[in-house]
Parts: C-alpha cells; structure tokens; sequence
C-alpha cells in the first residue's frame, strides 16, 4: 500500500475519537478563557474603552506610523565618561576613550577543571581503567536488551502496514467501517506497551569535567629524638697503703671541722628553759621571706598606731578651737604629733619639705649648724599615718644642710650637704645610697650647700636642679644619663671687699649666698640672699650683672620666698630679729616686722596671700595674716619648752590646716592652726563669695596700695 493511503487510513480510523478530543480540547479552553475573566454581566469578546492619561500626546496619524529606530548595544550606561589620566609621552591629561564594559551580576566559583589540563587527564585516565575492570556480565545485559527492542520494533511496523491496507479496503468498499473500528480498538488493548529505551547519557558538550573535594588531612608526623652518649673518663693509678691512710686522715679532719661548726650554732639557736623544763628553738628566717610580710607588717604597724594615736587622729581631723569666738582676732596652735628617731637626737633639723604627690609625707633632713661639732647627717621620710617610726632613713657622712622633691616625678629628692656636695634620693629604689651624687672632679661646692630648688626640664627633657652655697656660687645640675652635669650660672661678688694680696695685689671676694627661690611665673627670675643681708635679684640669662640690689637686713638673709599668689611680693627673714614684705619693684620694703630675736625660718601659706608663718630662735612659732591685723601677729605661742632649744624651719601643708616646726633636738612637732588663724571671707545673703588666685591676688594688691608711696608707678 502506498505512504499516503495509509496516512488517510490511520486518520480515518482516528476520525471519531480524534473528533471527539478536539470538542474536549475547544470545550477545556473555552471554560478556561471563562475563568480566567470573571462574570461583569458583559460578554468578554466585547472591547472596552481605552483609558488616556491627562499628559498623554496626542500624535497624528503620520507621527503614528512614522518608524523609530532604537539600537541596543551592549555599553554601559552607568560608566563615566569624563575620566582622564595624564599622558606622559604627550605631557598632558588626556581623555580615557577604551573603558571597560562589563558589567558582572553574578559569579560563583566552581570545583571544574579543565579536560585538557594534567589533572583532567589524570580523572579520564582513572575513570576509563575502572570502566575496564567492570564484569563481562554487565557489558552484555545492555546489547540483550536493544536486541529485544529492536525486533518488537520490526513487528510493530508489520502491524501498522496491515492495518493502513484494511482501512483502504474500507474505504474503497464502504462497508464493514464499524466492524474494522471495533477490531483495531481491540488489537490496540491486547497490545503491550513498548520497553523503554535505556536512558543514554549525553556526552560532555562544554569539554570540562567535575572534580570532586575532599577534607584535608594532616598528615602524621614522626619525631625522634637521640640523646648524647654520657661522658666517660679512663683512669687508673696505684694503691698502697698510705694512699688509703691519708684519704681516712683527710676524711677525719672534714668531720671535725663540722663537728666544730655544729657547736658554735647551738649556742644561739637552742635554750634550755630551766623553770619550765622546755627547751626553746629559734629558727632563722632567710632575708627573702622577711621583705615578702614587709609590706603586711608595715600595715599592720600603722593599724596600731591609729589605735595608739586615736585622740590625736580625732583631734586633725574635727577639732575646732571653739574659744576663738572669745579671742577676738587672736588664734592659737594645736599640738598634734611629735615625730623623733632615736638616731636623730643629737641632730639638728635643717631642711622640712612636703612631698607634692602624698600630702601626709613629708622629708626632714638633720645635721648641724655649728661649724665646730660637724658629724654625719640623716636623712629621714615621715608619714602622717605613722608618726612613731619613718618610712625611709638614709644615712650620710656630713650633715643635710636642705632638700626639695620634684613636683613631677615626686620619687625624686635632691639634697644639699654640708661638704659641698649634692645628691639624688630616687625613692623608688631599694638602696641606701643616692642614686647621683656630685664629687670633686664634677663641680661640687667648695663649702655648704644651704638650698637647693627644683626647675622645669630642659630642651632635652632631662631633669635639673639649681644650688647655692657659701661659695658665693649658683650651679645648675642637669642629670644626663648615669651622671650630674654641672653649669656655673651666676657668682656672687661682694662689692667694695677686696683683700690685699702677695706683692700688692687686690684680690676681690666673692658673697656667701644663704638662701635663694625662683619666681613662679616668670622662668628665668630668681632671688638670691646672702650673709652680708643683702638680696640680690638675678636672672638666668645674665651671668655677669645683677638686675636688681636690695640693701635688706643687717645680718645673714635666713630666708627667702615668692608669694604663690601674687607675682610681685616677696619675703624675707634674718638672723637680725626682722621679718620683711618686698614688692621687687620697689627698694624699700612693703612691711618690716620686728620679733625680738632671730627668725630662722618663714614661709607664705598656700590658701591666703596675707598668710605667713615664721619661726624664732626662742623657741616660738607666729601665725601672721596681713587682712586682719598688720601690726602684730595673731597668734605667738611657745612651740619648744626645753632650755637652750631653737626652732630651726617651719613649713605649711599644702592641703591641710597644720604647720610643722623642726628644732635643734632632731623633734618634728605637727601644729593645727586654728579658726581664726584661717578665716575666710563671709558669706553675704544673696551674694557669693568668691574664691580663687584672683580674690587673693586683689586681697594682697588692696593692702599694699594702702603703704606704697602716692608718687610710686608700678613697674612691671
């Protein structure tokens, strides 16, 4: 039978049941396009009115039909287009035209190699040898089956032809259509389903291959160790008999010598208590386990002196002298603590200081004013918590003649000697000995040092200190490295002293500086005192002249101080019984204060610019206050009561209301002012009171416009 008469046959028996689809097919649509638009009461193949919106254009039907032409390219938009970079060939910026296209939107790293890489061939190498080592029986399963497949396939053509030649045959004859519809159904339902074909796996198109990972393992490792052989030493000798004698004689004299050292132990270590019947063990501790419960013991040590000095402690910190109400203007003076070493008694005190950081510590330096009956000198650290014993004690050949702390590194005390020398405490290290100290080769002094001060660090950030001494010498001290470098700044000459020399010559003398103190504000300025009384106001700059000579006391300038508050005032004491208030501007002094005996010591008090103290050699303290009364003292009161005793310094406490007076016995005494001795200003209703360097300076300057002279401008 021809190709298209069994075309038309198979149609032709697929007539009626293919018909019957397509009205399925047609009705499934038409009820999808019914649900797919919802009932409005409208048929949905009716048009609806197209909707504008109010900016829309309205074009004409040319403008309508007119063709625009949009091309795509594959730019990006977003690139700038102004980048320029400069041409070095050209020596000019030059507009980048090339730029970069692309545009990733995503990435993703993969474990895929290539085929033709080491490694691809190594994959398809392996993966072809174990396809080879498959079993025999597994490669024919696969041909068994497509023979089987191919022949149900031939008969399956067979079928198809016989039944194209039947339904010719029914067409031409046009009988016996039903029966021959009803036969193929039947012939279709006998039928099997054909065998599926063995999926068949593509082949790689893109020419990569996937590489599998694994975990990495850390490989084993195995070390071995061999240790040196020990040493061995070959030896041999000859043994008689006195060779055997000498090493038991040898033995014998070693144990004597222990027995003889066991016996001298004993006799401190092990006591026989003869009332008791015990015997008694003392063990030595070693000096290692002594400084590890220093620290405890020395807490423990201040523990009960708290409980020892308990009124005293009460009496610092709350007790107010409640007869001032009584007194008037007039004030006194609390005992509080005694501080003494046995050591000390002999000594005089020289220097006190206040250590800058720890307002309860502070340093006493003790050696002797008396030319004649010069010994060694100590120096000594007390705390406020502890007045029964010193933290620190150092020792030293000559006498401390001053001292003063660094007010930055507050570890750090220079100290001045009766020889000449100067010495540096640093207080963090545990030794007895200074940590610098001058000689003979580095410039020291060739007669007592009677103060030393502290001054800021140099360019070079090293420490520095300034000297004075008998010498009629100023020495700058800067600590550079391991040693002190020493700087003459100024030398002292006494005017109209000349002495008559060898064969006529007139050789000039220098002064004795006693006392000096730098200006608080202005660096270089400084003042110097000395033993002829008069004072001498300098500057760092100036080596050769002085700026200023002040004809001040009749005998030895004791002491000498700025005010802290105002820039201008100073004050000095001397051994000629006076105390005098200088403006350095002005030569003659502001105030002079007659005490009837020598002033050993006088210092400003750091809460009031009128406020000072000073110390006589009659063993008497007096508490000054310039806004109150500046005639007579406040308060006088009798510090010392043993005979042939002087009061020697006196220093204030930078923060609290207590004073300290040293004497010539080596005794410390703590005295607390009382209210009338540190009255400040009075509150006024709604008004309030100012505090302050301000209010203070203004206090000072009202008192000394009242006695400088109408006719006098103040210089600055």
């Amino acid at each position: 039978m021809p190709p298209k008469a069994a075309d038309k046959r198979r149609q032709g028996q697929g007539g009626p049941s293919g018909g019957k689809a397509g009205k399925a097919g047609k009705a499934g649509h038409k009820k999808k396009a019914e649900n797919d638009f919802p009932e409005t009461g409208e048929d949905w193949s009716t048009g609806r009115a197209a909707i504008k919106s109010p900016d829309q254009l309205d074009l004409t039907e040319n403008e309508l039909e007119k063709e625009v032409i949009r091309t795509l390219t594959a730019n990006n938009p977003h690139i700038p287009q102004n980048i320029v970079r400069f041409s070095f060939k050209e020596r000019a910026y030059k507009l980048v035209d090339n730029m970069d296209q692309t545009a990733i939107h995503f990435t993703l790293n993969g474990y895929l190699i290539h085929k033709d890489s080491d490694e691809g061939r190594r994959q398809s190498i392996r993966s072809s040898t174990e396809a080879e080592e498959t079993p025999v029986e597994e490669e024919k399963a696969p041909v068994e089956a497509s023979a089987e497949a191919t022949e149900e396939a031939e008969t399956k053509d067979e079928e198809s032809t016989e039944d194209a030649e039947a339904a010719g045959e029914g067409e031409g004859g046009g009988e016996g259509e039903g029966e021959g519809e009803q036969e193929a159904e039947a012939a279709e339902a006998e039928e099997p389903p054909p065998p599926k074909a063995p999926e068949r796996k593509l082949a790689n198109q893109f020419n990569f291959i996937e590489r599998g990972s694994t975990t990495y393992r850390n490989p084993l490792r195995e070390k071995g160790l061999q240790t040196d052989p020990a040493p061995f030493e070959t030896f041999s000798e000859n043994v008689n008999q006195w060779f055997i004698y000498d090493a038991y004689m040898e033995e014998l004299e070693r144990m004597e010598k222990a027995k003889e050292k066991e016996k001298a132990k004993p006799v401190a270590a092990k006591k026989d208590d003869n009332k008791t019947g015990r015997r008694l063990s003392y063990v030595e501790l070693p000096v290692d386990s002594l400084t590890k419960v220093a620290k405890a013991a020395k807490i423990a040590e201040r523990m009960v002196n708290l409980n020892t000095y308990d009124d005293i402690a009460q009496d610092f910190k709350y007790f107010e002298d409640a007869s001032d109400e009584f007194r008037g203007q007039k004030g006194t003076l609390l005992p509080l603590w005694k501080f003494q070493y046995e050591k000390t008694k002999k000594l005089a005190v020289t220097a006190l200081s206040w250590n800058p950081k720890y307002k309860d510590l502070f340093a006493v330096g003790y050696g002797s004013y008396d030319f004649m009956k010069q010994g060694h000198g100590m120096l000594l650290l007390y705390t406020l918590k502890n007045p029964s014993f010193p933290e620190y004690s150092f020792s030293s050949e000559s006498g401390v003649m001053c001292l003063d702390f660094h007010s930055d590194h507050p570890h750090l005390l220079a100290v001045g000697f009766y020889d000449g020398n100067v010495a540096i405490y640093n207080l963090k290290k545990a030794s007895s000995q200074p940590s610098y100290r001058s000689s003979a080769k580095s410039g020291k002094h060739t007669e007592p040092v009677w103060q030393v001060k502290w001054q800021k660090d140099d360019m070079d950030n090293n420490s520095n200190f300034f000297s004075v001494s008998s010498d009629g010498r100023i020495v700058s001290w800067t600590l550079v490295k391991n040693e002190l470098v020493h700087m003459d700044v100024i030398k002292l000459s006494a005017d109209e002293t000349t002495m008559q020399g060898p064969e006529g010559l007139q050789l000039q003398t220098l002064g004795s500086g006693t006392s000096f103190d730098f200006h608080k504000k202005i660096d270089y300025l400084f003042l110097v005192g000395t033993e002829e009384g008069k004072i001498y106001k300098c500057s760092k700059t100036y080596s050769s002249q002085f700026l200023d000579v002040f004809e001040a006391h009749h005998m030895a300038v004791d002491s000498i101080s700025w005010n802290p508050f105002h820039l201008k005032v100073f004050i000095s004491c001397s051994s000629d019984w006076t105390v005098k208030i200088w403006d350095h501007t002005i030569k003659t002094p502001l105030f002079v204060y007659d005490l009837s005996t020598a002033v050993g010591d006088v210092a400003w008090s750091p809460y009031s610019s009128t406020v000072f103290a000073a110390v006589t050699t009659d063993g008497q303290a007096h508490v000054f206050d310039l806004n109150i009364n500046k005639l007579e003292p406040l308060c006088s009161q009798l510090v010392v009561t043993k005979k042939k005793n002087k009061t020697t310094h006196v220093q204030f406490n930078p923060v609290y209301p207590i004073i300290i007076v040293g004497d010539e016995r080596g005794l410390i005494t703590c005295l607390k002012l009382s209210p009338n001795l540190r009255k400040m200003p009075k509150e006024k209703k709604g008004q309030e009171v100012k505090k302050g360097p301000e209010v203070e300076i203004a206090k000072l300057e009202k008192l000394l416009s009242l006695v400088r002279e109408p006719g006098s401008k103040e210089e600055q």
